[in-house]
Order: structure tokens, then C-alpha cells, then sequence
């Protein structure tokens, strides 16, 4: 497996806006009980979209890559299904004007960009998206800026984070697996592991 290079994210946008939406309203927790990550796209904002008029039942923004949405975005818990949730439900890129610490390193590690303007430039994007649905945003990692309607504005995040996007360590497992030989190598040399070469039951 080679890992995979986040450069850009274009796409359509879902105009969610709000400030401290939290993990359980991302997927809600009767929802954890799964075994696998793979439905939970169906069950993002699940209990949200019985609201009339949310952006996530809203048929103008299906299909959309791009979340926007506003103040500490992800706080509340640590659960990694939420951005499972978000990433199922196809969103490849967040835009916020700030993200809870452990939701932005579960973010990363399944491959989502989450970048921050400020408030101002957030509430236009939502504004304009509303307007036109059907306008594509481009979140350009390398460029470090947003991209709408041919303007671009300079996007804030972690200098680390965005590295482990553009280059690829951000799948861990991926990183694991194209150093598969030094793994097993290192694996030989510990001794704690010598009983099973040694065919012991494990």
C-alpha cells in the first residue's frame, strides 16, 4: 500500500455553520456500537437533520466534500466516529474557524483536511454556498488557501498537520506497511517476541 498524498480537496460545500458542535451530534453515541466504520455515514447529524431546513437532509448539498462550519467544531468527546461519520458521508475537507484538539488528530488520521479562516470570510463562504450550491470550493493544502468563485484566501493550520497530508503519514497503516521490512526486523531483535519464533502457543 502507498500512502496517499493530500495536495487539494475540490468540490461542492455543505454550509452547516454553528459553533461548538460537538461529537455526539455528529454521530450520536447509540451509534458506537458498531463493528465496523463503514455505515456510519448514513448516520452523520442523525439526530440534527430531524431539524426542518438542516443542511444535511437538504438534497442542494448532497454530494458535497467541503463541511463549513464555525467555532470549536468536534469538541466534547474523543470518539474517532465522528470524523468516521464524516468521512463516509463524503467529506474530504472541513473549513472552521477552529477545531477540538483530539477531533483534529482523528480528522487527520482518517485523511481530512480541516483548515481555519476567520469568522468573516466563513459566513461569506456560507452565505455564497447558500446562494450557489452548485459552486465548487478548492481546499489547496500546498497553496495554504481556499479557493471560491476565482478569489483565494490564505487558510491557517498546523504546519505538522499539513505536512502529514501532503506527504502521506497521516495513514498510519500505510506507513506501517511500506516499512514492513524494518518492522520485522525490529520485531526479530526483541526478545519478548522470541517465544513465538520458537513456536511456542500464543
Amino acid at each position: 500500500m502507498t500512502a496517499q498524498s493530500i495536495q487539494r480537496v475540490k468540490g461542492r460545500a455543505v454550509p452547516l455553520g454553528g459553533d461548538d458542535i460537538d461529537t455526539d451530534r455528529i454521530i450520536p453515541a447509540r451509534f458506537l456500537l458498531c463493528t465496523t466504520f463503514a455505515g456510519l455515514g448514513e448516520h452523520a447529524f442523525e439526530d440534527d437533520r430531524k431539524a426542518p431546513g438542516h443542511p444535511f437532509s437538504d438534497p442542494r448539498y448532497a454530494g458535497a466534500k467541503v463541511l463549513i462550519t464555525g467555532r470549536n467544531f468536534g469538541c466534547g468527546s474523543s470518539r474517532e466516529h465522528a470524523p468516521q461519520a464524516l468521512k463516509r458521508r463524503g467529506i474530504a475537507a472541513v473549513i472552521g474557524e477552529s477545531f477540538a484538539e483530539i477531533f483534529l488528530d482523528n480528522a487527520t488520521s482518517c485523511g481530512i483536511a480541516c483548515v481555519c479562516l476567520p469568522r468573516e470570510l466563513i459566513e461569506k463562504l456560507i452565505g455564497d454556498v447558500r446562494q450557489d450550491p452548485r459552486a465548487e470550493l478548492t481546499v489547496d493544502l500546498a497553496a495554504r488557501a481556499v479557493g471560491h468563485r476565482r478569489r483565494n484566501y490564505p487558510l491557517a493550520m498546523d504546519e505538522s498537520v499539513r505536512q502529514r497530508l501532503l506527504d502521506g503519514t497521516w495513514d498510519v497503516l500505510a506507513v506501517l506497511q511500506e516499512a514492513r521490512d524494518r518492522t520485522d526486523a525490529l520485531a526479530a531483535r526483541l526478545p519478548y517476541l522470541a517465544f513465538r519464533r520458537a513456536g511456542a502457543p500464543r
